[in-house]
């Protein structure tokens, strides 16, 4: 008998694209990475903070929810985009992740699933398998750009169903949440009596303006428990310096209810630490900067591919409104993954759609944050493999 738990028993055989890429790097041949995503290594401006020199870095001071006035500068964070947020209803942690694990421990039990969006980024399947918890999916349709059909989401309800999570922008198809697919979607939840899990990490990250566009549901006045999440690794491109946070809101009731007993499951952890809620002002101060640095690099690059679109090719760039990916529908043959493989043996690498979960068609996801060389000079190779006859 396994001393291990089966929560625990993923998959380790790397797939073939994880392989290729690795040969690769073991022959020492160059590769332009478009799946890069990862904001402090791609030459994007760091904050000017000095952990080191602020005032009772060492102190400690054990509070559940985090120190008084890093849940206040949230708070502020959260006011600006409209609506006022009171720090009474904000709780910091070390990641979104661990934020995720704490709403999953606060609302499920073992047996228990949350609705996720798909195509989406397959984390909160692998956090909920670690707390016990079923995952069931409803389709953001391609015909509706993505955007969310919320008869959609009320059927894939059922007698085990306590959350459902939404992201805002889409990841990475960058579709904003609208106000009526947010009133149709909160009057799912709060007819099944199920809380909505607003995933806002790259809010931050419009490309244009919308009529009716919902940035956050942070302070908003909806007929069902919400939880909306964002922290400093994409609102300042900081992922390292460990520190997220969620904003509890809907009736007071329950808002009250969820705060009480979310505070037994943070002091448990108490796993910020005392540094980076210090800094949090300023580094807070930093995030527009990081942000306009990052949107012209985002814009830039996105602009870049295309225009190195062939007129006639059989390829498209979806559109999309935000976030930090591009997602180009490609031909069914020869596939993802043959033309993934295809790409890497040109010294590409992009992400394949399955591994979002897209059905309907064939998609690679291209990230925008490269340096504009590495990113111009994949284009080539990209436009080979994927127009041929251009290259004729």
């Amino acid at each position: 008998m396994s001393r291990f738990s089966l929560r625990t028993a993923f998959p380790r055989t790397p797939n073939p694209l994880s392989q290729a890429a690795a040969g690769r790097h073991a022959r020492g041949l160059p590769l332009w990475d478009l799946a890069e995503t990862n904001p402090t290594r791609v030459g994007l401006p760091p904050p000017d903070v000095d952990l080191g020199a602020l005032p009772g870095p060492f102190h400690y001071a054990p509070e559940p929810f985090g120190l008084p006035a890093a849940r206040a500068s949230v708070a502020a964070h959260l006011s600006r985009q409209g609506t006022r947020v009171d720090a009474a209803h904000v709780v910091l942690s070390a990641s979104t992740s661990e934020a995720y694990g704490w709403l999953l421990k606060l609302l499920c039990d073992p047996g228990d699933n949350v609705l996720v969006p798909a195509p989406g980024y397959p984390l909160v399947d692998v956090l909920a398998r670690l707390e016990a918890v079923q995952t069931r999916s409803y389709r953001l349709p391609a015909v509706h750009g993505f955007g969310l059909d919320a008869g959609l989401v009320e059927a894939a309800v059922d007698a085990r169903t306590r959350a459902v999570v939404v992201v805002n922008p889409g990841n990475p198809t960058g579709h904003f949440l609208h106000e009526d697919e947010l009133h149709a979607l909160a009057d799912v939840c709060a007819r099944h009596g199920l809380a909505l899990l607003c995933d806002e990490v790259f809010s931050g990250f419009a490309w244009d303006e919308e009529a009716g566009r919902v940035t956050s549901v942070a302070g908003r006045r909806l007929p069902c428990l919400t939880f909306s999440l964002s922290g400093l690794s994409k609102v300042a491109g900081l992922p390292g310096l460990k520190l997220a946070w969620l904003h509890v809101g809907g009736p007071a009731h329950a808002r009250d209810e969820a705060l009480a007993r979310l505070e037994d499951v943070a002091d448990a952890a108490l796993s910020v630490g005392t540094p980076v809620q210090l800094a949090l002002p300023a580094l807070l101060e930093h995030a527009p900067r990081f942000q306009q640095a990052l949107m012209e690099r985002v814009r830039g690059n996105r602009e870049r591919l295309l225009q190195a679109r062939p007129a006639d090719a059989a390829w498209d760039v979806v559109p999309a409104h935000g976030g930090w990916s591009a997602l180009l529908r490609i031909p069914h043959h020869p596939g993802e993954e043959a033309t993934c493989l295809r790409l890497l043996e040109e010294g590409v690498r992009v992400q394949p759609g399955y591994f979002y979960d897209f059905g309907g068609g064939a998609y690679l996801v291209l990230s925008l944050l490269p340096t504009p060389e590495v990113f111009t000079a994949a284009l080539a190779p990209l436009v080979r493999v994927l127009s041929p006859s251009a290259g004729r």
